[in-house]
């Protein structure tokens, strides 16, 4: 059942006004809580090296976005996902 219905003050969520990446790593032995936050996306756990991978490869998906003059919100899910792929470092 759709609560907005019972009570339409609640804030319509628009998914392109919530648009978020958030990255997760399961890796993590060591028993370090590694957080990293920014405005469009989050990073969860990992390992130091699995955390680092993943935040160095958004954070260059976000500034090739900025160089195209785009946004998170502006893009299909195939070119965040062409992006994330290109900006993945290798071992």
């Amino acid at each position: 059942m759709n609560n907005r219905i019972h009570n339409p003050n609640l804030p319509i969520k628009d998914p392109k006004v919530m648009a978020h990446l958030f990255g997760l790593g399961l890796d993590c032995t060591d028993g370090h809580k590694r957080i990293t936050q920014a405005d469009k996306f989050s990073i969860l756990g990992g390992s130091e090296n699995t955390h680092d991978k993943m935040t160095e490869t958004l954070f260059k998906t976000f500034e090739d976005l900025s160089i195209k003059g785009k946004s998170i919100e502006d893009v299909s899910m195939d070119e965040i996902s062409d992006l994330i792929k290109k900006n993945t470092p290798t071992d």
